[in-house]
């Protein structure tokens, strides 16, 4: 069953509305490289709409109201908007829930060093990644250091277009014969990924010259020592900014769509929503991509705790009114599929594939092979979407991840539905997947913020 390209059905509105929607995600990819630079413009955003802290609330026991609208914030990684509904928290949530993290290099704790001549910083890749992406490639590092005295200083080095950058070397074609037989495993490895930082030796010195000179650089620009590394936490990413594709422009190229791309139309959506009936959540995680892990990751007690602390704020907080608010509730994974790529077709179902260009992607099951670690969405709930988005002239498409043997990947989905609620991951197609630039078609940005409106206000 073939769905139809959404193009073929615009008004000249509809397109006006989309290239207005895809110029502000363009912004964020190219201002938002990292989980804390998401979270950071998230909650801009957000107060801009009229959001407020809920832990001004929280100290004050101030009760919420219908059309309240309140965010948390947690480490400065994930975050967290209420739009409180007509109803009662206790009947449950529509919940759009996506991450903020994307595959990268991370600096390691002690990562300075010089050998003959050239000075490096160690990484550690986060994420699953083909290593040799990331080689001979313009890179930038974002993050912050934190000084013994508490003094955080924020660092973004190659965006502008007058800052330097960096990259990791490759071995040139010319002595490359043993390197050219290994798998793409092994042609580069993790321990090669290291970012070249400079090469001049500092006057005076004689060991470790070029290590000196570039302490030097960092205290007198930056403000930090060699020994700050060990309270840093510094991202490597592609430099640049995220730019339209092809000629047409039908497309974006950008490092970090996975899964920004959910994270941006997702918070677009909840902005712009008038009141609900039921209360509607938008939850913006990190660690995703290293398995939802640690205190800012999905698998943490963060949005359970923010949900108990809005039922206690409605008053008469009890554990079951948690529980029932929980297993009530309604949520789209929001998080990106594979868009099917016609040179690697082998890798594909082409009839469960998700095509750039179709729309909105839902994926009843992730996981891989036996939906090993799967939250599979029950039929009643795909019944209930698939008449929501056809009552909106929502284009969606079906698909999974790839040949049923070929591998697969997971989500926060199977996390919440540990509640009892009912969860579908819903998202974006995307073209080489975790790779540093990935494509998708802005007309399935278009329809994803189409989707996540419509259910916000009908689920």
């Amino acid at each position: 069953m073939e769905r139809k390209n959404a193009w073929k059905a615009y008004t000249k509105k509809q397109l006006t509305e989309l290239e207005e929607l895809n110029k502000g995600y363009i912004d964020f990819l190219s201002n938002c490289k990292t989980e804390r630079e998401c979270a950071e413009e998230v909650i801009k955003q957000a107060k801009a709409a009229g959001y407020k802290d809920i832990t001004a609330a929280i100290k004050k026991g101030k009760p919420l109201k219908a059309g309240d609208k309140v965010y948390a914030v947690n480490m400065d990684k994930s975050v967290a908007l209420f739009h409180i509904g007509k109803k009662p928290i206790s009947e449950g949530m529509n919940i759009l829930g996506a991450h903020i993290d994307s595959p990268r290099l991370d600096i390691k704790q002690n990562p300075l060093y010089e050998s003959d001549d050239i000075t490096y910083l160690d990484t550690h890749y986060y994420g699953g990644i083909k290593k040799y992406q990331y080689v001979t490639i313009p890179l930038a590092i974002h993050g912050v250091v934190m000084l013994p005295n508490g003094k955080k200083i924020t660092i973004n080095i190659g965006e502008d277009p007058k800052d330097p950058v960096f990259c990791v070397s490759d071995l040139l074609i010319h002595l490359a014969q043993d390197q050219m037989v290994k798998t793409a495993s092994k042609v580069v490895e993790g321990e090669k990924l290291d970012i070249i930082i400079g090469s001049q030796p500092l006057k005076g010195e004689e060991k470790d010259a070029v290590k000196a000179n570039i302490l030097k650089l960092l205290k007198n620009k930056y403000g930090f020592e060699e020994e700050d590394f060990m309270s840093a936490e510094l991202e490597v990413v592609p430099a640049g900014p995220a730019r339209e594709l092809g000629f047409d422009r039908s497309m974006i190229l950008s490092y970090g769509q996975d899964d920004r791309v959910c994270a941006y139309t997702s918070l677009v959506s909840m902005l712009e929503a008038q009141t609900p009936d039921k209360t509607a959540c938008c939850l913006l995680v990190d660690k995703e991509e290293i398995g939802s892990v640690g205190a800012t990751g999905m698998e943490s007690r963060f949005f359970e705790n923010m949900v108990a602390e809005l039922i206690n704020l409605e008053g008469d907080y009890t554990d079951i009114k948690l529980r029932r608010a929980l297993a009530s509730s309604r949520m789209l994974s929001s998080d990106v599929n594979a868009a099917y790529d016609p040179l690697y077709a082998e890798a594909f179902d082409k009839r469960n594939a998700s095509y750039l260009g179709r729309g909105v992607v839902f994926s009843k099951f992730t996981g891989s092979r036996g939906k090993s670690g799967s939250n599979d969405a029950n039929a009643e709930y795909l019944g209930v979407l698939r008449s929501i988005m056809e009552k909106n002239k929502v284009s969606y498409q079906m698909a999974e991840l790839g040949k049923v043997d070929i591998g697969g990947g997971g989500t926060i989905a199977y996390i919440l539905s540990l509640y009892g609620m009912e969860v579908i991951d819903c998202g974006v197609a995307v073209l080489s997947m975790h790779a540093p630039w990935e494509v998708t078609s802005k007309a399935d940005v278009y329809e994803a913020k189409k989707c996540y409106d419509a259910f916000i206000r009908e689920a």
